[in-house]
């Protein structure tokens, strides 16, 4: 079961999510109002999944580097009721993996983060894939190096 964190101001739209999630079959470790108390769960929890509102990325953008940078492996999905082609390109920039839509649609929220997860360990596998078929690429637990 992958574990998710939650980051909104809204508490209604944490409550929101997190029903989705737990009923997507997700483990929803945390929520918190601010980037910077979510990363204290991050710490704390080691989640797969990081849910942001855009609210609190734009609010400490920093805070929100400083997750993709530490948590490089998770699967962070920018939360809003708006995208433009800016924000998204922002998002891109920022290592968002994914967006989610508000006012939330159950299945649809649960469709975008399942089509991330697989487009995420196919491109895991694709890349682990061209390592082993390197030319001269040493060979696990071989001598060269």
């Amino acid at each position: 079961m992958l574990k998710a964190v939650i980051i909104d101001s809204s508490a209604i739209a944490r409550g929101l999510l997190n029903t989705v999630l737990l009923d997507g079959g997700y483990d929803v470790a945390g929520q918190a109002h601010t980037c910077q108390a979510g990363n204290v769960l991050l710490i704390k929890h080691n989640p797969q999944i990081i849910c942001v509102a855009r609210d609190c990325i734009e609010a400490d953008e920093e805070a929100m580097l400083a997750m993709r940078k530490d948590w490089p492996k998770a699967m962070i999905f920018m939360v809003s009721s708006e995208f433009d082609q800016a924000t998204i390109q922002k998002g891109h920039a920022m290592g968002l993996n994914g967006y989610i839509v508000k006012p939330f649609n159950a299945g649809t929220v649960l469709k975008t983060i399942r089509q991330t997860v697989i487009a995420t360990v196919k491109r895991l596998q694709a890349a682990q894939a061209a390592q082993d078929a390197a030319p001269g690429a040493a060979a696990p637990g071989s001598d060269e190096a």
